[in-house]
């Protein structure tokens, strides 16, 4: 509906006026809610686009500090390739052996004489040349054979036997020596080699091993560990400085094939004993942490993670935070904000300047 401005009078004409220009106000708003959002959205988009794509190395350099002067002239740089082609023909005509790896000396040494063919009886020896090479011997099955004597006392009345005792075994009554049970754990946790390609290891000796009794010898030997695991639960707890992360691991699922759910590895580290000590759960809820921090007194150091919130709170608890987290946001931040993120990194690179000077001297808290 056209408005006839020409009929309209003075005060018809400034009511008209201020309605517009509440409109224009409005308008103004949303249009500059419209530009923030756009903003946030285009940094989101880098944002992913750099973890998806970008490195991930976080790297920062201050663009005030003083440039050295590197710009080489032409005439230095053209000398400079020629030197270059004639050490590359050069190397490419006489290739120099690296020289040979030295060989640790711990290990056993099986020396072989070699002596020339043909007949010696003629000559002396004046010398020789010893030439190393390492050599692996593939790690072998074999049977530990107890053999126990009875001895019984002599006469006929009150006979008494005694026979000697067997050395204690991580399974009773089994038949595989704490030294095999080591080798399986290792070669399971240490190396990843599943129990299944373990078990074909046996088969390949002819020595057949049910699978699920390599399972049981794992999970028995398991067990006969929970002592040591339990001495470093305690070790952790009473450190007076810990650090604590938590991060995801795949779980295979037992009630669906081929499926996995997501677990957490809870990581507790102690810089000054360096202990470190991996609880899973299968939750990221705080309460995975109550065994371990739930009596924890002393300086704990985490993420911005609110599950250590209630830990951190406690009167007996120091709580640190990490720099490596809060950095990463002004790094972040680069292309958003760059004069103020650039402020807050040169000032973090001076605090670091600092612990540097600190450990380089090995000065005390004091100092």
């Amino acid at each position: 509906m056209e408005i006839d401005l020409e009929n309209l009078s003075k005060q018809e004409l400034l009511t008209l006026i201020k309605q517009q220009s509440k409109t224009i106000s409005k308008q103004e708003k949303v249009n500059t809610k419209l530009e923030e959002k756009n903003t946030e959205l285009e940094y989101r988009v880098k944002l992913l686009q750099r973890m998806k794509f970008g490195q991930s190395r976080e790297r920062f350099e201050d663009p005030n500090q003083t440039q050295l002067p590197l710009d080489v002239e032409q005439a230095v740089l053209e000398e400079q390739e020629e030197v270059i082609k004639q050490e590359i023909t050069y190397s490419r005509e006489k290739k120099k052996h690296p020289g040979r790896a030295k060989l640790p000396d711990h290990l056993p040494v099986e020396e072989i004489e070699i002596h020339p063919e043909g007949d010696l009886s003629d000559m002396i020896c004046i010398g020789k040349e010893t030439t190393d090479v390492l050599d692996y011997v593939p790690g072998y099955f074999k049977i530990k054979r107890y053999i126990r004597y009875k001895y019984a006392t002599k006469g006929k009345d009150n006979t008494q036997i005694s026979i000697g005792e067997l050395p204690e075994r991580i399974i009773d009554k089994g038949i595989p020596s704490e030294g095999l049970l080591s080798t399986i754990l290792v070669d399971k946790y240490v190396d990843h080699l599943p129990l299944y390609r373990q078990k074909q290891r046996f088969s390949r000796e002819n020595i057949d091993i049910a699978s699920s009794t390599i399972d049981g010898w794992t999970a028995q030997s398991m067990d006969a560990l929970k002592p040591l695991y339990q001495k470093l639960v305690m070790d952790i707890k009473n450190e007076g400085y810990l650090q604590v992360d938590e991060t995801t691991i795949k779980v295979l699922d037992e009630k669906k094939k081929d499926k996995t759910h997501l677990g957490y590895y809870w990581v507790y580290h102690a810089p000054i004993s360096k202990l470190v000590m991996f609880n899973y759960s299968p939750t990221r809820s705080g309460s995975a942490a109550l065994p371990i921090l739930k009596n924890f007194k002393g300086y704990l150091q985490t993420d911005g993670f609110i599950g250590y919130q209630a830990y951190g709170n406690k009167s007996d608890v120091t709580h640190l935070a990490c720099w490596a987290h809060a950095r990463r946001e002004f790094e972040k931040a680069l292309d958003n904000d760059r004069k103020r993120a650039q402020h807050v990194l040169v000032e973090i690179q001076k605090l670091y300047a600092i612990e540097r000077k600190a450990k380089e001297q090995n000065l005390a808290p004091d100092q």
